[in-house]
This record gives structure tokens, C-alpha cells and sequence, in this order.
């Protein structure tokens, strides 16, 4: 479905959305509460786009969309935290590290306004799962085709590094956004080592049994995880991430992001385009 903002909210830089900054897991405004109640994506959606849980995270994304880029002054900046895009019945996951101060930050939407997105995006479509290889803000008409994209962080954080306490308060949010995918996702694909580590608890939290000892990042890593109910059990993938720091410097190449796309996508059950012949 079209990508739509989170609405029923008044959610401007500056405006609380939820009431405030508590560390008390029990306090409704916290994400771990307010995730436990969202009973479906849209709702928790919009949820996490009122998180001010942490102060850090907080102040750093509102002073970004306040002093703004040079080259993005005429915009006005979403400083919000960022909820996941596309379809409530996705059969694949990719999960990121956290929004970009000048990329989603700006634009609304996760992976939009930045390098990383915009070879994400490209790959995507090349694969016949995005309607369109750019991705401009949220809103913009960007369909995703059985694929869903989210990040265990949800705040642009400074120098891109979040604190393990942010991380880890920020996870009731993927973990419920991952329980509520459980009827359709067969495969999620972490991109970067972060991803890894901070998706085996939240995915433990949202139904599925994490090996002992944990599982190795790596590009390339394929683990699957039982169901703790039965179910269908989960593909989990290792990306490199998609950074300008690794794709500059050809740790990652467009090819190499392609396939393992493409194997995690026919693991979920989609049906990605094949690789063209070569000449």
C-alpha cells in the first residue's frame, strides 16, 4: 500500500507527542508499555512516531531539523522518531541501524535522503520489489512489494552511534513490529553488524528461539530460527550495511547486496527478478 504519515497526532519538532522522558518500563509512555498495547502496524506506527523516551536522541534530532543542512534549508524537517515502511503482510524484513540526522530525519521515511537509501532503494526496485528505484520522502508514492524495512533504533543519534541504553530501550518497538509480522515474515536480513546483534533479542521477544551460542555476524551469515510456538520458523541474513563507508570503499558492492536480497527474498517466498545474463 502507499506509504502514508502517521496521522491523529500533532507531532511538529518540539511537540511531545507523548508526555515525556521516563526510564520506568511500566510508565504508559514508555515504549516497552506503549509498544505492548499497539495491536496492529498502523498503530504502532504511529506510536513510535511520538516516542521522546530518549533525551539524548530527543534533542539531537530536533537541533538537526532546527539548524538544518545548507543545502536542505527549505525543508521541514520530520524530527521525529522514524516507524517502519511498507506492507503490514511483508515475507521479508530488512533492518538497518538508525535513522540519518539528514536523511529520514528530514524526509519521514527510513533509508530516504541519503547514500545508503539510495542504493538500497535502487537494488530493491532492480529486484521488481519497489515500484520505483528513488525514494524521495514519505508520501511520495514508493511502494515496497512483500518487503518491509525497519531499524532497532528509531532516533537519529549523534555521529550515528546510539548508547546501548538507547538501543536497548528502543526495542519494545521492533520487537512488537516483528510479533505483529509473525503471520507473514519467513526471512529478515540484518544489514551491519548492530542490525545482528540487536534483532536476535527482540527477535527472541517476538517468538522465535536464538541459537546458544549466539550466532556470528557476517556478510553473508544464514541462521534459521525456530518458532518457540511451532510455527514457521525464520531465515535470518548477515549484510554488510549499506554505508557509503563500506560501498566507497568496496566492502560492499551493489552485486553483493543483490544477492543476498534476492536469496533472502526467495527464502520468504517472493518472487525477485533474476540476474540478468551477463554479455
Amino acid at each position: 500500500m502507499p506509504d502514508q504519515p502517521p496521522a491523529d497526532r500533532d507531532l511538529r519538532p518540539g511537540h511531545t507527542g507523548h508526555t515525556g522522558h521516563t526510564d520506568d518500563p511500566q510508565h504508559p509512555d514508555h515504549p516497552a508499555a506503549t509498544a505492548a498495547v499497539s495491536t496492529d502496524l498502523a498503530a504502532l506506527d504511529t506510536a513510535v512516531t511520538g516516542c521522546r523516551a530518549c533525551p539524548r536522541l530527543v534533542a539531537w534530532r530536533e537541533e538537526a531539523a532546527r539548524t538544518k543542512r545548507r543545502s536542505y534549508r527549505d525543508w521541514d524537517y520530520w524530527a521525529r522518531p522514524i516507524p517502519g515502511f511498507g506492507p503490514r503482510d511483508a515475507a521479508l524484513v530488512l533492518v538497518g541501524l538508525a535513522p540519518a540526522a539528514h536523511g529520514a530525519n528530514r524526509t519521514g521515511r527510513i533509508f530516504t535522503g541519503d547514500p545508503s537509501g539510495d542504493l538500497l532503494y535502487a537494488e530493491l526496485h532492480r529486484l521488481g520489489l519497489a515500484n520505483r528505484p528513488e525514494s524521495v520522502r514519505h508520501g511520495d508514492g514508493l511502494e515496497l512489494s512483500g518487503v518491509r524495512i525497519t531499524d532497532p533504533v528509531r532516533c537519529a543519534p549523534p555521529d550515528n552511534r546510539p548508547t546501548t541504553a538507547e538501543r536497548d530501550t528502543c526495542r519494545p518497538w521492533i520487537a512488537r513490529e516483528l510479533a505483529l509480522l509473525r503471520p507473514t515474515v519467513r526471512a529478515v536480513v540484518a544489514l551491519g553488524g548492530f542490525a545482528w546483534q540487536a534483532l536476535l533479542p527482540a527477535l527472541s521477544a517476538a517468538g522465535w528461539q536464538s541459537p546458544r551460542p549466539r550466532p556470528a555476524f557476517g556478510h553473508g551469515a544464514h541462521v534459521q530460527l525456530p518458532a518457540a510456538d511451532g510455527g514457521a520458523p525464520l531465515e535470518l541474513y548477515g549484510c554488510y550495511h549499506v554505508s557509503p563507508r563500506n560501498t566507497h570503499t568496496g566492502r560492499l558492492t551493489p552485486v553483493m547486496l543483490r544477492d543476498v536480497l534476492r536469496t533472502a527474498a526467495r527464502t520468504a517466498g517472493l518472487d525477485p527478478a533474476p540476474e540478468p545474463p551477463g554479455p
